[in-house]
């Protein structure tokens, strides 16, 4: 496993376990003992850092990961990272980043991840109704307090993340980011890596795009995202499946790896960055250890690029997954 640290010397693995589909919600449920027995295995295989947040689930993540971590001294050899800033009435999702709503959503957190402190406390959605110098305020006054270790937004652009920065410090930041959907590259990828942050990139393999095991006739269960994700709709899905299909070629034919280690490698070969793995099965992370250990090189970087370019030339931002701001929302006092 490869490490990084953090603006202020946390040190966290470069693969980190994604656990938004372990919450159930948007993912057609989760069976919370094969989840615990992911959690757990991860850790085993090296992997260090658990992401979480409140809003995956509505809870249920953070239970999960705090039941999987309370045994045999699990806590101790991970850092855990959530989130504050959503939240959720009727079974939707808004943005929330009130002060008294982040000092209430912090305690809860804690009690659901049963610990005492959080090693990486995010922003998850920037919330346009809240100056974002207040929030950041608040999330400095719980790093003084030593309830966070490390302060994170989540889905910021380089503008917010300079103003957050005038009234607290700032750790890294966590956006989209895979062979697929490469915004970033413009902008929050560039000022990362000029201001000293660490960029901590969520759907590293797409969905499961990037897995090479998706079929173009997968049926999606229940509340699955991917029912709407705009990528996986028939127009779309074979143009993704093919690039997937070249890319395996590549990664097996010059490196003698998976496709999903080449989807892995090309984040980390990025920039400051760390991937986020989303697995609800422990054999889902039987290929871990083919990621570490080596580069891509210039000649395949270009190849990869062509590939992208030939099969698709206008890829979609994940931009519907987005929360509303709570504008019209009746908030409780």
């Amino acid at each position: 496993m490869e490490f990084t640290q953090l603006a202020n010397n946390l040190a966290i693995s470069r693969i980190g376990l994604g656990t938004w589909a372990i919450g159930g919600q948007d993912w057609g449920g989760t069976d919370k003992g094969e989840a615990i027995e992911t959690i757990r295995s991860s850790v085993d295989r090296g992997v260090t850092l658990i992401d979480t947040a409140p809003a995956y689930g509505f809870g249920r993540s953070e239970e999960i990961v705090g039941e999987a971590l309370a045994a045999g001294g699990l806590r101790q050899r991970v850092q855990i990272a959530t989130k504050v800033g959503l939240n959720w009435r009727d079974g939707k999702v808004y943005r929330d980043s009130r002060p008294q709503r982040i000092r209430k959503e912090i305690e809860d957190s804690l009690r659901r991840l049963r610990t005492d402190y959080i090693d990486i406390y995010q922003i998850h959605w920037p919330d346009p109704e809240t100056p974002i110098k207040q929030t950041a305020r608040v999330l400095g006054e719980l790093y003084d307090e030593g309830k966070i270790r490390a302060i994170g937004v989540s889905n910021f652009s380089p503008g917010q993340m300079a103003e957050f920065r005038e009234a607290a410090p700032l750790h890294c930041v966590q956006s989209p980011y895979n062979l697929f959907e490469r915004e970033i590259e413009a902008d929050v990828l560039p000022y990362a890596e000029a201001t000293g942050l660490t960029a901590l990139c969520y759907g590293a393999l797409c969905r499961g795009l990037l897995s090479g095991t998706m079929r173009a006739d997968r049926v999606f269960q229940g509340d699955d995202l991917r029912k709407m994700d705009p990528k996986f709709q028939p127009d779309r899905l074979p143009r993704y499946l093919a690039a997937v299909e070249e890319l395996k070629q590549l990664a097996r034919d010059r490196y003698g790896k998976s496709v999903l280690a080449l989807a892995v490698r090309w984040v980390l070969d990025k920039g400051p960055t760390v991937a986020l793995w989303g697995a609800r099965r422990p054999d889902q992370l039987d290929l871990l250890d083919e990621i570490s250990g080596w580069a891509l090189d210039q000649p395949a970087l270009s190849e990869i690029d062509a590939i992208l370019s030939r099969h698709v030339p206008d890829p979609l931002a994940p931009d519907f997954m987005a929360p509303p701001s709570r504008e019209g929302e009746l908030l409780p006092a």
